[in-house]
């Protein structure tokens, strides 16, 4: 059984990534690749604008945009570890409000060791298709 504290976090864990997936489906993505963030008020990217270049997360919020419309390649296309932390988000946001629900978890609970090479698993893709982004604009 989970405690009430348990319980709470995942329900605010859960409710968080499904508002942060409703905004994704309220924004219009970017043409561009990148910059759907600025939709929602908030500044251009600062390395892509001294640099030219788009810095690693530039295309996440776009990519999540993309995702939440069933655009999967070009979610990929866009950013691919945004990609991947949206379609994550898509399965962990019910697995995390069911097990709250139910008072105990949907399944096993994720351990700290598959959170920890998930994270560095994310983290590899990020680097790797900023990489190939970086290559490619040169």
């Amino acid at each position: 059984m989970l405690s009430r504290a348990q319980r709470a976090v995942l329900a605010a864990l859960g409710a968080g990534l499904l508002v942060l997936l409703a905004v994704a489906g309220r924004l219009e993505p970017d043409a561009r690749g990148f910059g759907t963030h600025e939709r929602l008020g908030l500044p251009p990217c600062t390395f892509q604008r001294l640099t030219g270049r788009r810095c690693p997360s530039c295309g996440m919020t776009t990519a999540w945009a993309h995702l939440v419309r069933g655009r999967i390649m070009a979610a990929f296309r866009d950013n691919a570890g945004g990609a991947l932390l949206g379609l994550a988000s898509l399965l962990v946001a019910p697995w995390l409000l069911i097990s709250d629900w139910r008072g105990r978890w949907l399944g096993r609970p994720i351990g700290p060791r598959l959170v920890f090479a998930a994270v560095w698993l994310w983290v590899a893709v990020i680097l790797i298709d900023w990489g190939v982004r970086f290559l490619l604009a040169t």
